[in-house]
């Protein structure tokens, strides 16, 4: 597994564990926030290669559920804090392989 993908697998686990932890009470809430980053995390370990597609896409939604959480509940804005860096890191892990091949074909330059 690339350094990137690795960093990104790291992300989304711990990503499934502070929403495992912060929906502890609320069954509906853990599968809803906790499968979809499980089912990416799989994805990931298994080398699909759409994983870090959607797990860009969904670390969108989890990145703005974030901030929600930040600034309407207090009481919670340390794991939201907490799941705002993991989507950003998630984000930046699954950016990474499509950046190096989008600056990898610039660099040799246009063939004529």
């Amino acid at each position: 597994m690339t350094p990137p993908r690795r960093i990104l697998f790291i992300a989304l686990v711990l990503l499934a564990l502070l929403d495992l932890a912060w929906f502890w009470h609320e069954p509906l809430a853990r599968v809803v926030f906790t499968l979809p980053v499980a089912l990416c995390a799989l994805g990931v370990w298994l080398r699909r290669h759409t994983a870090g597609f959607w797990s860009g896409v969904l670390a969108l939604l989890w990145f703005s559920h974030g901030v929600m959480a930040a600034w309407t509940r207090p009481p919670e804005r340390l794991q939201a804090f907490a799941e705002i860096a993991l989507a950003l890191v998630v984000i930046l892990a699954a950016s990474i392989p499509g950046m190096r091949a989008r600056f990898a074909q610039r660099k040799s330059g246009p063939k004529d």
